[in-house]
Order: C-alpha cells, then sequence, then structure tokens
C-alpha cells in the first residue's frame, strides 16, 4: 500500500474553501476546484515509496500485474481504469459532453493524424478512452443533468418570453426568438424537437445574443424570489457568463439538486453542467470534454452535436447497494469503477472493502488503519492511499471512527448507467 500526495487543480471556478475545510487544512487563497486522485498522466498522484515518491502512474507501469491485477488488465490495458477527485463548485462549471469509446478513438486518432498538439487549446480529443462519470455529494449540490421532457422546456421559454411584461422594460411585447424556440420544442418528434432548439442557441447567431441581453435586463429587474428555480438559474448564469447562451440552453435541461449522500451518472452523451456545492467525482481515467457554453475554452459546435443523446430521460440516479458489513456501495454500471462510502463508529467492527483490482482510499474524518495480507498504513482525515490489487482483501478499522470514500473496478463494462 501507498501513502498519495495529489494535485490540486486551481480553476477559476473553484470553491475558495470547501476542499479545504472538508480535509481540515488551511486554504491556499486561490480557487481550489479538484483535488485528483489517480495514474492519470495529466496529473498523477504521487506514491510515498522507501525509494522516493513516484508518479502513481509510473509505479503502476512498473508492475501492472501485482498493481493492477489480472482481470482489470484484460477490460482496460495496463493504466489505473479509473479517476477519482473532490470537486468544489464555487460557481458554473462547463455545459459539456464527453464521448462514448468508439467516438473518443475515432478523435483521438483523427486528431493526432491531423497533427493538432497533444495540449493545444482547440483539441477535443485528448486521449482515446470514453468518460463516464458519477458525481456524489457531499454538501447540497445543484446540477444541470440530460433533456427534459421538451413540453416542460417550452413552457419555460414561454414564461421567459413573456416576462418583459413583469419587468417593465422595453415594449414589454413578447421577446419573438424565445417565442420561436418554445414553437420549436413544441414541432416534431421530442429527439428532433429538442436537438433544433439546441442547435439553434448554441449557434450565438446575433438575435439570440440580443434576446438573450433582453432576458438578462428582465431577469435583473425582479426579486429573485419571484422567479422558479429555472429562471433563477438562468439569471444566474447569465450574470456569471455574460454574453453566453448556455444561459438560455439551461431551461432544456433537467435542474438537479442532490442533498448529502445523494448520487446521479453521466453516461456518454449526457450534456450537463455542475452549479455547484462539494462532491466526491468518479469516472474512466479519461480527459475527453466537449463543451457546449458557460466557458471562454474551445468549443467545436459540428462535433458537439454529432456527441450529444437528444434524448429526454430521466436523471440517472444512483442509488446505493450494501455490503455485509453495512458500508453503502454506489455502482452505476460501468465497468471502470464503482464508489464505496465506509463510516466506522467509534470501537465498532473493522470494514473489508469492496475491491475488484486496485483500489483508491480517501479519508475525510477520523483516523483510520489500513490492513492488507502485506502490511498497514495509518491515515489520517485528508489522507489518502493506493491499495495494488495483490493486497486484496483490504480492511479499514477505526478506533475514533471515521468516514472514508474508496474507488475500485466495477463489476459490468457497459456504458449506460445499470
Amino acid at each position: 500500500m501507498y501513502k498519495l500526495q495529489n494535485v490540486l487543480r486551481p480553476y477559476a471556478w473553484g470553491s475558495t474553501t470547501a476542499i479545504a475545510e472538508l480535509l481540515g487544512r488551511a486554504p491556499s487563497g486561490s480557487p481550489e476546484a479538484e483535488l485528483w486522485l489517480g495514474a492519470h498522466p495529466g496529473a498523477p498522484s504521487q506514491a510515498q515509496t522507501p525509494d522516493g515518491e513516484v508518479p502513481l502512474d509510473r509505479l503502476i507501469a512498473a508492475d501492472p500485474q501485482n498493481t493492477l491485477g489480472s482481470a482489470s488488465r484484460r477490460q482496460f490495458g495496463d493504466r489505473l481504469p479509473f479517476l477519482m477527485k473532490l470537486l468544489a463548485a464555487g460557481q458554473a462549471l462547463s455545459l459539456q459532453v464527453h464521448p462514448s469509446l468508439a467516438q473518443a478513438k475515432a478523435g483521438f486518432a483523427a486528431e493526432n493524424a491531423a497533427g493538432i498538439p497533444q495540449d493545444s487549446p482547440y483539441r477535443n480529443y485528448r486521449d482515446d478512452n470514453h468518460k463516464p462519470e458519477m458525481i456524489f455529494a457531499l454538501t447540497p449540490f445543484d446540477a444541470l443533468c440530460g433533456f427534459r421532457p421538451a413540453a416542460e422546456s417550452a413552457a419555460s421559454f414561454e414564461t421567459l418570453a413573456n416576462s418583459a411584461r413583469s419587468a417593465g422594460i422595453g415594449n414589454s411585447a413578447p421577446d419573438p426568438l424565445l417565442l420561436e424556440i418554445a414553437a420549436t420544442l413544441r414541432d416534431g418528434t421530442e429527439t428532433q424537437a429538442l436537438h433544433a432548439a439546441f442547435e439553434r442557441l448554441i449557434s450565438a447567431a446575433p438575435d439570440v445574443l440580443e434576446s438573450l441581453a433582453l432576458v438578462q435586463r428582465q431577469l435583473g429587474a425582479l426579486a429573485p424570489e419571484s422567479l422558479g428555480p429555472a429562471l433563477r438559474t438562468v439569471r444566474r448564469l447569465g450574470a456569471d457568463y455574460p454574453g453566453d447562451p448556455g444561459a438560455l440552453i439551461s431551461l432544456l435541461l433537467n435542474l438537479v439538486h442532490l442533498e448529502p449522500g445523494e448520487c446521479f451518472a453521466m453516461p456518454a452523451g449526457n450534456v450537463h453542467a455542475y452549479l455547484d456545492g462539494l462532491g466526491v467525482e468518479v469516472m474512466a481515467a479519461s480527459d475527453n470534454v466537449l463543451r457546449g457554453g458557460l466557458t471562454p475554452k474551445h468549443i467545436d459546435i459540428p462535433e458537439l452535436l454529432r456527441t450529444v443523446d437528444f434524448r429526454a430521460l430521466p436523471v440517472p440516479r444512483v442509488t446505493a447497494g450494501g455490503t455485509e458489513w453495512g458500508q453503502q456501495v454506489f455502482a452505476p454500471g460501468f465497468g471502470e469503477f464503482q464508489l464505496q462510502r465506509i463510516e466506522l463508529a467509534p470501537g465498532s467492527e473493522p470494514a473489508v472493502l469492496a475491491q475488484h483490482g486496485p483500489l483508491l482510499v480517501l479519508l475525510v474524518s477520523g483516523s483510520a488503519l489500513l490492513d492488507s495480507p502485506r502490511g498497514d498504513l495509518a491515515l489520517l482525515r485528508g489522507e489518502s492511499a493506493f491499495v495494488p490489487a495483490a493486497e486484496a482483501p483490504a480492511v479499514l478499522h477505526s478506533t475514533e471512527g471515521c468516514l472514508a470514500f474508496a474507488v475500485t473496478t466495477g463489476t459490468a463494462g457497459d456504458d449506460v448507467p445499470g
């Protein structure tokens, strides 16, 4: 087993305090958006070994059979198949979607053949892997996730189109672009309607930007408590990202609120954006993101439209299954990962961790002893560890009580939540 030093990503949307408070340390004073735990080459954790710190990807590459095990190697090759993060959103992240495995392989090969540098800001595919994700809320957590029924979105656009009368701005006539979007959403099949409305808005044509500016003036003139949750979200996103049509696109999407302990997953093609909150995020080890708004970064609209799943679907919530030790396992049905929440009361019996090959463990409160057939490792609040496949089973002990999260590979290889 190896204790880890992990990489903090200071993206501008990050909270300045949430991760530090969770882990019991002083904040850095800068945004602390994500803490990466894993072996992704973009920011690998450092494993503490008897010979000093070694990047976790290099440690795994030196002995993949011992660290990953046969089953993981057969399905995912000689790399850690998952990445674990603490994610702390102080404002909305980009509106984004992730490709399927086939799309990622084809896109990565095509960009390589075109000679686009790996670190180019205009690159869509930074690796050849898909990136299904799951977020577990540690605090109240708000997000946009997938398309809601077109008729519901049409009603929201009609309400917004008529908000000028309430705000007393301009000539108080209904906004024609918003009425057009509402009519589009009521025309044709639902998938076609959502596709057409999304494409019309993301084009950022002059009339879209003109309507967006008027909407922000209208909503800014109204008391927030007079607006429903969807329009409050439009107002907030417009203030954080002026002139970005992602604020209007939010009306096409499910607005999701998670209480602590709740969880949802995002398969390929699912348009989503985290709005605020702290959570444990788990994903396949990839950095492939196609953005659609709420960001100053590169947006490739044609490639995005080829990737998005325009079906209106329920929010893919993931409910916990139990282990024989009473711990919670969140398994969305992706082969690359599952998440275990382990809470031990003071003096309780130890918990054998769910482990299908390699394992990451993060302690967020209390102290614990991580024990395996090859040794043990003491962990304090905020510390983490990598457990090679060859050291299973790992057992967590705690005399004072603790709360920990552990990630291992899943038991299915589907690209949709189970």
